[in-house]
């Protein structure tokens, strides 16, 4: 059901041609108060309508999508006689109203706000995400309520029904208060705003329903992504910031933007840090001519390669010392490849796929090796393997594989929900090889899978008609985001999650010494 305080927003949605029930509450918390009572009480409630700014950045005809229903209170403020006319013509035509009532001394959740807030931002509005206040009259504010915006229904129709959220379009700001005379214009633009809002709030219920969640596992993060996180925080411990990494320490938008808050400064290049600066390594590992030029500023160093990329690099330098051609399976643009690469750049061929692997060249094809990048997708990067293997009777191997256990047993896992779910949801960020892969892992398997760096990336489209959804992370992906997700989902109707466990993982690395 979608609520409407006001008739003027409910013409704004039809005219939108909603096909929602719309329900007329009545403006103020009385009258929201008496509709709660009489709804049903088990549909999903969607509250729509105009509301007023608390927060600068919020301006006329932005959206507002509650996350939190702020029981608030307030008094109602003298208004000029001389506006005494259009205030009266605004109660009937906007949102004033002499209804009043006792507000409930609770808050209210709106678990679903940024999936509802994404679909809102992906019609082209300006939406912003947060408390809005519900009071029981007009006034300047809710002081020190930290909310958004303010209106005077939420809080009473909270109660109606669940799943349950709120979309506030913005008449009056603190810049441009209720009783100038631009409130009418300003009050068209909001419900300009209100109609274009319709797709969204069809979509939301839409997605509404029960769901089961299978959360593959293992997730998340893996040994050497845990260790290079620490290494960071341990140097800004022992050092203080600022503390240089070269790239991204892992590739994940919110572990760097965390290290970034904590004093970390990412740089692209060595010469970018100030001689005798800390400077760290990142888990993907650097080719030897950055190590030199780190050496020749007099930074010092320290070290987060995965030790599991470091054995690739040990065994294109001992491939290369017997004279082989190295056949580096992985993808030239990435950096743990650039890195590899230049351990011994004469020697290696980068090999990204079956094609190049059925033409490729070697000097000599009876001295020639493969190593492989260690976050591939295992079935792709063993089907070139095994063409190369094919083409050269001679091609030497590594003792052990190089893809990592981590990226391995994460595949394995999204592999085994991916046959039982509607929907599979990777969380990590697009820069993530292994994050990458585990999408086209699952997609092989026949579900529709997507990447996401978070919750607000969530498409609500994907979501009607999936009531089984599986959930993974990238080895880069911080546990947290997962949790996040299962806890929105929640927020458009009841979640069953249980966790689907292929292995457990026991694997940890030690720091490097400059950190202990």
């Amino acid at each position: 059901m979608l609520c409407t305080p006001l008739r003027v927003e409910q013409a704004a949605l039809r005219g939108a041609r909603c096909s929602m029930r719309l329900v007329h509450t009545g403006m103020g918390p009385r009258r929201a108060a008496a509709a709660a009572a009489a709804l049903p009480g088990t549909d999903p409630v969607l509250v729509a309508g105009v509301g007023g700014a608390l927060a600068p950045q919020v301006h006329p005809g932005d959206v507002v999508v509650a996350t939190e229903i702020l029981p608030g209170t307030s008094t109602a403020l003298p208004l000029p006689n001389s506006t005494a006319e259009l205030i009266s013509r605004l109660r009937s035509a906007l949102l004033l109203s002499s209804g009043a009532g006792e507000l409930p001394a609770r808050s209210a959740e709106v678990a679903s706000a940024p999936l509802l807030a994404g679909a809102l931002r992906r019609l082209g509005l300006t939406v912003h995400v947060g408390a809005i206040s519900s009071v029981s009259r007009i006034s300047h504010g809710v002081a020190g309520s930290g909310a958004l915006a303010v209106d005077m229904e939420s809080v009473q129709l909270a109660t109606a029904g669940s799943p349950f959220a709120v979309v506030r379009t913005i008449v009056d700001t603190v810049d441009h208060p209720l009783w100038q005379l631009g409130t009418l214009h300003r009050g068209v633009t909001a419900l300009r705003s209100l109609r274009a809002c319709a797709p969204a709030l069809e979509l939301w219920a839409a997605a509404t329903g029960p769901r089961d969640v299978l959360l593959a596992a293992p997730r998340s993060f893996c040994a050497g992504v845990a260790r290079a996180i620490d290494t960071v925080d341990r140097a800004l411990a022992r050092y203080g910031a600022p503390v240089y990494v070269r790239r991204q320490i892992v590739h994940n938008a919110h572990v760097v933007g965390e290290l970034q808050d904590r004093g970390a400064v990412f740089v692209d290049e060595v010469e970018q840090v100030p001689a005798g600066g800390v400077l760290v390594f990142s888990a993907h590992g650097v080719a030897p001519a950055v190590r030199q030029e780190a050496a020749a500023h007099e930074l010092r160093v320290i070290d987060a390669t995965c030790p599991l990329v470091t054995k690739v690099h040990s065994e294109i330098r001992r491939y290369a010392r017997r004279g082989n051609t190295v056949f580096l399976i992985g993808h030239a643009d990435h950096e743990e490849v650039q890195g590899s690469l230049g351990e011994a750049p004469d020697d290696v061929i980068v090999v990204p796929d079956v094609d190049t692997a059925q033409r490729v060249a070697p000097r000599d094809p009876s001295r020639v090796a493969y190593t492989m990048q260690t976050t591939l997708a295992v079935d792709e990067a063993l089907k070139i393997a095994g063409i190369l293997r094919d083409r050269f009777p001679a091609l030497s191997a590594p003792g052990t594989d190089d893809i990592c256990y981590a990226t391995t047993n994460r595949q394995r896992a999204v592999r085994a929900i991916a046959r039982e779910v509607d929907l599979v949801l990777v969380v990590g960020s697009p820069n993530s090889s292994n994050s990458v892969r585990l999408v086209e892992v699952a997609r092989r398997e026949g579900v529709p899978a997507y990447l996401v760096d978070d919750v607000t990336e969530i498409d609500l489209r994907w979501l009607v008609g999936a009531t089984r959804v599986g959930i993974t992370a990238g080895a880069s992906a911080p546990p947290h985001l997962v949790d996040q997700i299962v806890h929105c989902l929640g927020g458009l109707g009841p979640v069953r999650a249980t966790e689907s466990r292929l292995i457990d993982e026991d694997v940890t690395f030690a720091l490097p010494r400059e950190v202990v």
